[in-house]
């Protein structure tokens, strides 16, 4: 089983900004939505839990692991996970961005495929780190028999559920994945998705 988790709100979340690398904390709502998260993973186990680097991802797993009383689990922080690099639009509020540029050319920004906002990372560029460190980190727990709980970024799982659903590069425009929700896969022995679901 792999479960799958975007962090909680985060401070710059909160107030509409493009993150990117830049090391923002949750916010109260952040703390919250984790600690709800928690609740709705009481009574799975999990072996492995890989993060970011990235504190709001880590902070997100602790409250998680807390709340839904996960004493065994560790950690396993790897910059592959994190969020897409934003370059020059990092701390810059969305709808300002928007207004400056345009609606439509933020969106190719933040969601199309192969697009880089300017000195920042494409959605390929992030699963470009992503897949090679799902290929050689977490998809072998999975054959093991393993169950795995990830928590990282809008983007970096965007990348991962992109290739977990067979999604075309104009079917992933249309992904969002909302704060603190847990996306469940099961997979067979043989290692290929037999179900998902959102908690």
């Amino acid at each position: 089983m792999l479960v799958l988790l975007h962090h909680g709100e985060s401070q710059w979340n909160l107030e509409n900004r493009f993150t990117g690398w830049v090391d923002v904390g949750l916010s109260p709502k952040g703390e919250e939505e984790a600690r709800a998260a928690g609740e709705l993973l009481k009574g799975y186990h999990f072996d492995c839990l890989f993060t970011s680097v990235l504190k709001r991802a880590i902070d997100t797993a602790t409250i998680v692991c807390a709340a839904a009383g996960f004493t065994n689990l560790t950690p396993v922080e790897d910059k592959a996970l994190n969020e897409r690099l934003y370059g020059a639009l990092q701390g810059l509020n969305k709808a300002e961005t928007a207004k400056q540029y345009g609606e439509a050319q933020v969106k190719i920004w933040r969601r199309s495929y192969d697009v880089r906002p300017p000195e920042g990372e494409s959605l390929a560029d992030t699963a470009a780190r992503v897949l090679p460190y799902w290929e050689s980190a977490i998809y072998p727990r999975l054959l093991e028999g393993k169950n795995v709980l990830v928590v990282a970024h809008g983007n970096s799982l965007r990348a991962l559920m992109m290739k977990l659903d067979n999604l075309s590069k104009e079917q992933v425009v249309e992904l969002n994945i909302p704060t603190a929700e847990p996306i469940v896969y099961t997979f067979n022995d043989k290692g290929a998705i037999e179900g998902k679901k959102v908690l």
